[in-house]
């Protein structure tokens, strides 16, 4: 007698379901931008939604806690003159967010805890340097202040850029191109700048690394778990593996799908790439792939027909991914496992109405009490909805198996030690207590002068540690001190009496 063996998962049974009416936020106007982004980026504290605004690019940030109809005249972010094609919330500050536009900036901006009372307009920096729009922006997943944008133009035509005359070129920033001054107009010739990756310091407001290897429009761009590689995807149909420090492609695989459609691909946590495309017949595919061996996928999954793009959102401590079409109505979610057949699909979550776009609430975020393993925020035309994603259990303990320590808010490096070849994997913090956001912290940016080569190590007399002096040196120290006190004592003494006597004479008492 044959039995049927059942794979044996703990996410096996997890289901989807939306939330209450009240739960949701809305009279959102989603933006109609003809782009393929997820249009939406949320965190523990804050909702932030691309929205039709006339004259420019805005977005919407709404504190999360702030569910049902949203004012019409709420303030928006609205600093861009273009219209906002990408947003991302630093996994660092959660009031910290970084935006791209059609303008050929990208911005990063400071939002307040409270609600905003009036529209912002002022980013902490901006950051020039791509010739056409920009439609990707990503931050780096464990260094302080490394952001990743992403021109999105066509094929390659020699451009020029001008700026601002302050804005004072530095070494790293020559690998961008080369830097012409010219009366009152610093001019920035790009060899093919359409497609640039740029890799910036937001705390400095200086490039630190560009890359010009694609050829055509990029589509996708993911991190690593630490930071070392990105993946990108291209519209000449190629799946590329970068290095960015020694600015070079370290492997790449021509057509992983078949299809010319657009492609998508993210990094797994164990150095995977799972990709989603379409077949050569237009069908929807998933591969997942080995980056050291691009010979042969891992895994190759056919879906369904359809023209909507795939998205997908990652779960590194699950290691699921979730899989949203912009057009469709359905979630569906799969679990990637180190035995055949690697790509697991585990089911489908569906609602009436199509999705226009989608954000994915960190691990960090989600509500460990009812084991809710993942909430995702589904874009419709004029508003917008959590959908929880849960794990069946009747027990109302911790669940230690379903929540492993999660990537936590605080960066594992500096900038500057990312750059100078440092990896870190994220530093994790336990969800046993349910996750509490720390504080906002104010992100400073410190604009470098390139004239002065020899850093000054000026100390008060304040800062000094006084046991570590000589004592016929301290001795000397204060009696310098005592003497110049007296000096400026009797100085106040003359200026006073100078005072007096002016105003006699001017009294005409003298």
């Amino acid at each position: 007698m044959s039995r049927s063996i059942v794979r044996q998962s703990k996410f096996r049974h997890v289901f989807g379901q939306t939330v209450k009416t009240e739960q949701g936020y809305d009279d959102i106007r989603v933006s109609k931008v003809t782009w393929d982004s997820s249009f939406c980026a949320v965190n523990p504290k804050f909702l932030a939604v691309i929205v039709e605004s006339s004259g420019g690019g805005a977005f919407l940030v709404h504190p999360l806690f702030k569910t049902g109809r949203v004012d019409k005249n709420y303030p928006l972010v609205i600093g861009h003159s273009g219209p906002v094609l990408d947003i991302d919330w630093c996994p660092h500050d959660d009031n910290i967010l970084a935006s791209c536009s059609e303008d050929c900036t990208a911005m990063v901006w400071q939002i307040p805890d409270h609600a905003l009372t009036r529209p912002l307009s002022d980013p902490v920096v901006v950051l020039e340097g791509h010739s056409k729009r920009v439609g990707i922006v990503t931050w780096h997943p464990t260094a302080r202040n490394i952001l990743l944008t992403a021109g999105t133009g066509h094929k390659h035509t020699p451009q020029t850029r001008t700026q601002a005359c302050s804005r004072k070129p530095c070494d790293r920033a020559i690998a961008i191109g080369v830097f012409l001054l010219h009366g009152a107009h610093l001019f920035v010739l790009y060899p093919g700048s359409d497609n640039l990756v740029i890799i910036w310091n937001v705390g400095t407001g200086e490039p630190l690394v560009s890359m010009d290897d694609h050829p055509d429009l990029i589509y996708s761009i993911s991190w690593n778990r630490n930071g070392s590689l990105f993946c990108t995807t291209c519209k000449d149909r190629r799946l590329r593996v970068c290095d960015p420090r020694k600015r070079e492609v370290v492997a790449e695989r021509l057509a992983p799908h078949e299809g010319i459609r657009p492609m998508r691909a993210i990094f797994t946590r164990d150095g995977n790439i799972f990709t989603t495309g379409f077949t050569r017949m237009s069908q929807r595919e998933l591969g997942l792939w080995d980056p050291t061996n691009f010979e042969e996928p891992i895994a190759l999954l056919e879906l369904d027909t359809s023209n909507g793009v795939l998205l997908p959102y990652y779960d590194a401590d699950a290691n699921m991914v979730y899989l949203c079409g912009k057009g469709d109505s359905s979630v569906r979610y799969f679990e990637i496992t180190e035995e055949p057949p690697y790509v697991h699909y585990l089911n489908t979550f569906s609602t009436k109405e199509p999705q226009r776009g989608m954000g994915f609430m960190p691990k960090r975020g989600v509500d460990v009490t009812k084991c809710e393993i993942a909430r995702l925020y589904k874009l419709l035309d004029k508003k917008c909805e959590p959908i929880t994603m849960t794990v069946p259990r009747k027990s109302d303990l911790f669940q230690d198996d379903l929540y492993p320590d999660t990537a936590g808010p605080e960066p594992a490096m500096e900038a500057e030690e990312w750059l100078d070849g440092r990896d870190e994997d994220p530093i994790l913090v336990s969800m046993r207590e349910g996750y509490v956001p720390p504080k906002s912290r104010e992100l400073k940016v410190a604009k470098k002068n390139v004239l002065d080569s020899r850093p000054t190590t000026r100390r008060s007399l304040s800062t000094l540690d006084t046991n570590s002096l000589p004592p016929q040196l301290l001795e000397r120290l204060l009696e310098e001190f005592q003497n110049l006190k007296a000096t400026v004592l009797s100085q106040e003494k003359r200026i006073c009496d100078l005072e007096n006597k002016l105003s006699q004479y001017a009294n005409g008492t003298d």
